[in-house]
C-alpha cells in the first residue's frame, strides 16, 4: 500500500521531502526554492513525522518552483476500530498562499490516492479555523468524530463507494424518499 514520490495536480508538485530537506526543516532553516515564509513552525513539527523511503512522510506543496508549505500523512495506515485503513492529514501553507485554493488542490490530490488503495483519512482542526474547516468540507470531511484534548475537532472523510456497490434506494444516494411507487 504505497504512495508515488512525486504527486502532480493541476497547479502543483508534491514531492516528498528528502532528508537534506528533513534535516532544514527540523532545524528551522531555509533551502534554496523555499518561500522565505517557509518551514513556517507547523513543518518543524513535522519534521519529527519523516523517515527516510516512506510514501506516507512529508511532502512539500511546490507551486512553479516555491515550496509554499507541507502536507503529508502521521505515518502510514492502521487499521481504525471498524477494520479499515485509516491515516491522519496534516497540511498548511505560508500567509501568502493563503486564499488560493492550494491546500485544497494539494489535499484533493492525495486524496484521490488514497481512495483508490482504500485508505480512510481523519484530519484534525481549530475550531476557530474557518479557512481549514472549509478546505475540509471542499474535501468530503463530513464525518465528525468530537474533540481531541487539544480542542481540536477531529473530522474523517469516508471512502467513496466502489463503482457498483452504491447504496440502494429510491431517492438520492439511495435514500427512500418516503414516496411509494
Amino acid at each position: 500500500m504505497d504512495l508515488p514520490p512525486m504527486v502532480t495536480t493541476e497547479r502543483l508538485r508534491l514531492p516528498l521531502w528528502t532528508g537534506a530537506d528533513s534535516e532544514a526543516i527540523r532545524a528551522g532553516r531555509g533551502r534554496e526554492g523555499y518561500h522565505r515564509d517557509y518551514p513556517r513552525p507547523d513543518d518543524v513539527d513535522a519534521a519529527a513525522l519523516w523517515r527516510a523511503d516512506d510514501p506516507w512522510a512529508p511532502r512539500h506543496i511546490v507551486r512553479g518552483v516555491t515550496a509554499l508549505g507541507s502536507i503529508g500523512f502521521f505515518g502510514p495506515p492502521e487499521p481504525a476500530a471498524d477494520g479499515t485503513p485509516e491515516v491522519e492529514v496534516g497540511y498548511g501553507l505560508v500567509a501568502e498562499a493563503h486564499g488560493h485554493g492550494f491546500a485544497t488542490e494539494a489535499l484533493t490530490g492525495l486524496l484521490g490516492l488514497t481512495d483508490a488503495l482504500g485508505v480512510r483519512v481523519r484530519a484534525r482542526v481549530e475550531p476557530t479555523n474557518r479557512a481549514g474547516l472549509r478546505v475540509l468540507a471542499t474535501c468530503g470531511f463530513t464525518e465528525l468524530r468530537g474533540g481531541d484534548e487539544d480542542g481540536h475537532l477531529v473530522m474523517a472523510r469516508p471512502l467513496p463507494h466502489p463503482r457498483g456497490n452504491e447504496p440502494q434506494g429510491d431517492g438520492p444516494n439511495g435514500v427512500p424518499d418516503g414516496t411509494d411507487a
